[in-house]
């Protein structure tokens, strides 16, 4: 119960966030963090938790929204990006 009261500001820090960008990297570092410490060992989690969280940041901007409305970014088979209406 105290991890949990301890991470419940953490889960509030990507509504506080300003913009949609920052919101975006605020819920990529929380969600990375998270899954980092998850597949840690007991001994690395805080450094799993340090890893995930720069992936998530770096992930959730590469990987984003599109900057229209409605619209989002895919990727085909060869590795190209493009934007569509999302699904």
């Amino acid at each position: 119960m105290k991890r949990f009261l301890l991470t419940l500001p953490l889960l509030a820090l990507p509504i506080a966030a300003c913009t949609p960008a920052e919101q975006n990297a605020a819920l990529g570092a929380v969600g990375g963090a998270a899954v980092g410490a998850a597949v840690s060992s007991d001994a690395d989690r805080e450094k799993g938790a340090i890893v995930g969280a720069v992936v998530g940041v770096a992930a959730s901007q590469l990987l984003g929204p599109a900057p229209q409305t409605g619209k989002c970014y895919y990727r085909d088979q060869y590795g190209n990006r493009f934007i569509a209406d999302c699904r």
